[in-house]
């Protein structure tokens, strides 16, 4: 079995100075001065990184933290990996922009996306780069989709983030994100994702006979829904900003055979649920479906550099050249790093070591779950983990407040966490994929005793 332990810093968690400390503190007032008013995440987290390795990071005071975010899911191959960063490092000093001219790290890792496509993509698809972002990946397939089948409406999904862009805000549901701004992209319509632990049919799965398909399916075939045949149906495997929501099992693979005998392009959405992070290379592999274009972000960059993408059936490559473009869709160095990432993986066993330790996290926070007074529901998949604070188990009526302050007494121990869910109230664990098992039990044990000692009043 392969050690990921050079990978971090040791002795973390290392608080040296209560955080924010000095040096942090005129940082952050430094970046109120200058930048806008719409930064986040500092203005819920005094965070000021230094450097990381690994599932590791120092702030400008020195104190070392357990990463439990992976700046959401961007570093799944851990901070500064010596076997990516020399790769990344290589390339940089050749040559890093080339638009979609191909090079040699352009192609290998091309050749390796395909290789890892799930289902009857793989070995079997095309790879489309655009913009550096996730929402660049989910407007090239939204458009994809369109071009393909000359039709122009897209469902989505309750509770589904894919991006700040037009159309990939359309196609997000969160309504703070959307109220300002529309109309956005027209012809999008919204279908119950199955959260079953807040049902919107307020049914009890699998009672249910899984309603929040049968809707789904009543959208696309009644004649008098009043939702047009639909282009695409763009859908997450498990829903990340939404707050770790998983559907029940055979719950995609219904989506997969409904859009296929519609005709419909069904769009997995990967980005942050993809590349390892959940002990398979494509999180809708676990349901053994096969989607029509995959998007990608976030990781795919190998060692945090921008880069997006999306995979599709090799059928569906029907656009003339410069049917899609964007300027920043060669970035040489990112690839580079995406191949070494994929490489590193699979020498290292990567995937079973992520299968591993998230079954001894799920099985730790459930057993914790059932004593708890605030832990409502604990769910997961590999490395992408969910915890959903309630004020009462009984009402379910989420903890926003409570939330925050676990999040916030876990900085100042050492951990760093972040928030999801409708209503803020879910704990949401995405660590670097290389951590330690001693890393993550470590971690785990803070989080468990801050919850417990927030119950207990302190």
């Amino acid at each position: 079995m392969v050690s990921y332990k050079d990978l971090h810093f040791q002795n973390a968690p290392y608080i040296v100075v209560e955080p924010p400390g000095p040096n942090a503190r005129k940082i952050l007032e430094l970046q109120k001065e200058l930048e806008s008013s719409a930064v986040l995440y500092p203005r819920n987290l005094p965070f000021v990184p230094s450097e990381a390795m690994g599932a590791t990071i120092r702030d400008v005071d020195g104190n070392v933290f357990i990463d439990f975010f992976s700046g959401i899911s961007v570093l799944n191959f851990g901070h500064s990996n010596p076997d990516i960063l020399s790769k990344t490092i290589e390339q940089l000093k050749k040559i890093t922009h080339t638009l979609d001219f191909p090079t040699i790290a352009r192609e290998e890792l091309v050749k390796r996306l395909i290789e890892i496509a799930p289902g009857n993509m793989n070995r079997n698809a095309k790879v489309l780069f655009g913009g550096p972002t996730g929402s660049d990946a989910v407007e090239s397939a939204v458009k994809l989709a369109k071009y393909i089948t000359k039709r122009h409406t897209v469902i989505a999904f309750d509770g589904s983030y894919h991006g700040q862009t037009t159309m990939a805000l359309a196609v997000t549901s969160s309504k703070k994100f959307k109220e300002l701004y529309s109309p956005l992209g027209p012809e999008v319509h919204f279908a119950p994702y199955p959260y079953c632990y807040r049902c919107p049919f307020r049914l009890e799965y699998p009672d249910c006979d899984m309603k929040c398909y049968t809707y789904l399916e009543h959208i696309i075939e009644d004649p008098y829904s009043g939702v047009p045949r639909p282009a695409a149906i763009i859908i997450e495997p498990i829903q990340g900003e939404g707050g770790i929501v998983i559907p029940p099992p055979g719950y995609l693979r219904k989506v997969e055979k409904l859009a296929k005998q519609h005709n419909i392009v069904l769009i997995v959405d990967e980005i942050q649920a993809g590349l390892g992070r959940t002990g398979t290379w494509f999180a809708c592999e676990h349901e053994g479906v096969t989607p029509d274009i995959i998007t990608m972000a976030k990781s795919i960059g190998g060692i945090g550099l921008p880069l997006s993408a999306i995979m599709y059936r090799k059928e569906l490559d029907t656009w003339t050249p410069g049917g899609h473009l964007g300027t920043f869709r060669g970035n040489v160095a990112a690839m580079a790093a995406g191949a070494a990432a994929i490489d590193f993986a699979n020498k290292t066993g990567l995937l079973d070591h992520v299968k591993r330790l998230g079954e001894k996290a799920l099985k730790y926070l459930k057993d914790f779950a059932e004593a708890s007074k605030y832990v409502g529901e604990v769910r997961g998949k590999g490395l992408m983990i969910g915890i959903e604070i309630v004020e009462d188990k009984n009402t379910k009526k989420p903890a926003t407040d409570i939330t925050k302050k676990i999040q916030l007494k876990c900085f100042k121990k050492g951990i760093i966490v972040w928030k999801a869910g409708r209503y803020s109230n879910v704990i949401r664990l995405l660590p670097p994929l290389v951590i330690t098992e001693e890393l993550l039990e470590k971690g785990l044990e803070i989080l468990t005793d801050t919850i417990r000692e927030i119950e207990s009043g302190k």
